[in-house]
Order: structure tokens, then sequence, then C-alpha cells
């Protein structure tokens, strides 16, 4: 993947994702008939319970072949209030003729970056388009003979709005989706299989939280490690460093994630006519098209008041703070040094952070590159890491 220039970067940041564009597919779910059964799955399943399952495919791109079988999944996930929800989600198999001699099959659970706000940017949309450009890190993982599942997180593919950046709702997706997949009888995984956790940016703050409930919310997975990279471990922190820049379009992207999540926000009272017009833009389209109309905009000039200095919304961004519990696994954390999205001192603060809480951490540096290239550059260097997990081999931590 070449970048060329800085706009192409914010085409893919944070995700590396080309979902189809939102007119150009019907939205998943959508309909009030969906919807009510959703929510009738969601009150009588347990989290990772499979809600719905259809045959899909997985392309890593246009008519690409894949040794492998896929399904279309919606599971009982949890909100970020304790609710019941049900989420989408796709589970890849590689059909390499393993066997019961082989030990059973490793299973990802994966965590996309940023695919935007619109149902049809769901990476289970694109996937059989071979239009999901983080398909390609995944198809080395399916090359190693892992099963794969991808989740499309909350309100991304189903009905309601998607929950981006809320941190709670993103780790419940990411180890339901793995209960999920396991429960699928076609997928033919163990109920021991061993799971890796890997997500990077939007995909790392899933995979860190994953990481961090692991024990409390999902102990029956047999997770041997976590890899997770670009991480926004303080939302806060991110406010001012996109607050009118070429990454504005993320941070209303943002907002408009947290108060899908917590309708107390009321976003809209906040912001003036031109801020609500570039939210209900935002929430039907993806992230090449909202990066790029949401760019160099300031918080100032789409509000009334700022919601950000509000005890309210401080409050709720402080929830999705990762740092304040140690994983209960292995953690493979890494950062580039000159990220200009996420800056560096945000993923250094989170090694420090759980190297205090006693985690077991690797950590390193990506001394060349920035924000979009980091996973590229490290996704063998990763791999090859879990692949020693699932091998049992001992860890050697950098706290």
């Amino acid at each position: 993947m070449r970048l060329r220039t800085k706009a192409l970067a914010l085409a893919v940041t944070l995700g590396l994702s080309a979902a189809v564009p939102a007119a150009a597919s019907a939205e998943t779910g959508a309909g009030t008939s969906a919807a009510t059964a959703a929510e009738t799955a969601a009150e009588t399943a347990a989290p990772g319970d499979l809600v719905a399952t259809e045959p899909s495919s997985f392309h890593p791109l246009p008519g690409q072949p894949t040794r492998t079988k896929a399904w279309r999944i919606e599971y009982r996930s949890t909100t970020a209030l304790g609710a019941p929800s049900v989420v989408s989600g796709t589970v890849i198999v590689p059909q390499d003729g393993r066997d019961a001699d082989d030990g059973p099959r490793p299973l990802i659970t994966y965590a996309v970056g940023t695919v935007g706000l619109g149902d049809s940017c769901a990476p289970s949309a694109g996937f059989p388009h071979g239009t999901t450009l983080e398909a390609n890190l995944i198809q080395q993982l399916t090359l190693r003979g892992w099963a794969v599942v991808v989740t499309d997180y909350e309100g991304l593919g189903t009905p309601g709005d998607h929950t981006y950046t809320v941190g709670r709702s993103a780790g419940h997706a990411v180890l339901d989706a793995a209960r999920a997949a396991i429960a699928l009888p076609e997928a033919g995984l163990a109920p021991d299989a061993p799971v890796g956790i890997m997500g990077y940016s939007q995909g790392g703050q899933a995979s860190s939280w994953a990481a961090e409930l692991h024990g409390s919310y999902a102990p029956e997975l047999n997770v041997k490690g976590t890899v997770t990279g670009g991480v926004p471990a303080k939302l806060a922190a991110l406010a001012p460093v996109h607050d009118g820049s070429y990454g504005s379009g993320l941070l209303f992207m943002a907002a408009a994630g947290q108060d899908a999540a917590f309708p107390e926000l009321k976003l809209d009272s906040y912001l003036n006519r031109a801020g609500k017009a570039l939210i209900g833009f935002l929430r039907n389209n993806c992230v090449a098209v909202d990066t790029t109309v949401g760019s160099f905009k300031k918080i100032s000039d789409l509000t009334v008041r700022d919601p950000l200095q509000t005890p309210e919304w401080q409050r709720r961004l402080s929830e999705s703070d990762l740092g304040t519990r140690a994983p209960d696994h292995p953690v493979y954390l890494y950062h580039a040094l000159a990220d200009e999205l996420i800056p560096y001192s945000l993923g250094r603060g989170l090694r420090d952070d759980w190297c205090a809480r006693g985690a077991d951490v690797r950590w390193r540096t990506i001394w060349l590159g920035e924000h979009v290239s980091g996973v590229i550059t490290e996704s063998v260097r990763a791999g090859d890491w879990l692949a020693g997990r699932f091998a049992g081999e001992r860890t050697s931590g950098t706290c």
C-alpha cells in the first residue's frame, strides 16, 4: 500500500478500510421489523449467543479467491451501559485440511480501524466485494491457518448508530465475537480454541479494552495474547490535536459515537446549523468521505458552546480511558514515534500504566513511519508474536 498524499492517509486513517459508499448498498438490518427482531433476540440471549447467520465470502481484493469459507453473523453483545445489544460480524475459516491431530485451530478476534459511521461501511459489507483494505492484513492471519472473526462493532451494520470510540462497548463486541465464532457449528472451532485479540487505532482501542475486560467479562475464552497498536488510550487528549486540523472529521465522528452511546449528552443541543448538517452527513457515510468533508473544521465554528468543556462530556470521555486495569494475559503493544494522528505519548503512557499494574507487556516503538504505515510494517512481526503465544513459548516483557 503506497500513500501518496496526506489526504490519502486520511482516507484510510484509523482503519485502513475503504468500504463501499453508503449510497451504493442497502442498509443492513434496516427497518422496523429488523430492529424489533434484534431487540427481542438481545433480551432473550446471553452475550456471544448467535442471533442470525448466513453464508458470506472473504476477498481481500475484488474477485480475489481465497481458500476460506465465511459467514456473516449477528450475535448478542452488551452496550457500554450494560444493556443487551445485537452486533454483526464475519467469521472466516481457512480451508486447509487441518485435522484433529493438528490440535484446535487458533482464533483471532480482530478489531478493524475506522471505517465510518454508515451501515454500509461495516467490514461485513465490504468483505464479499473485496473493498475492505484491512482484509489484506487479515489474509496474513488466515494464511497461517488461523480462523478470524471480525466484529462490525455496535450500531455498524445493525439498527442504531455506531458507538464510535466508546471503549467498553467495543471491548464487549470483540470478546463476544470470539464467543459467537466458537458457537458457530460450521466454523468447526473447539470450545477451548486458543484465542488471540488483535487491532490497530480504533481497533487498538477496541482490542485493548477487550484485553482489559477479558478476565471479568469473558473469562472462559482461552485468550493467549493481545496485539494492539496506535491506541487512542485517552480520548480527551486527542481533541486539541485534531481541532481545526486535517483530522478534525475524526473528532466530530467521535462526538457522534459518544452521543450514540450516551443519549444524555445531547450533542445536537451544542451544535449550530452547520454543526448539525455535518454530523448528519458523517452519520451516513464512510471514512474516506467523512474525513475529507470534516477536515480543517474547528469546534468553535460548529457549536454554540463547546461540549468538551462540560462535566457530562468529560466524564463520559474519561470512561473510555485505558490503563486502569491490567490485562490478564501477555500483550504486544506498539506505536509509531512519528504518529501524526494519535500521539506517541498516548501509547507510551498506556505501556507505563499497564506495567505499573503488573501486566506482561512487550513494548515496541516503530522508529520509521507514521500512523497508517505502522500497522502495515508491523503486521508480520505482530503475527509472529501471536504464533509464539499459541505455541506456548515464554514471553519476554519489556516493563
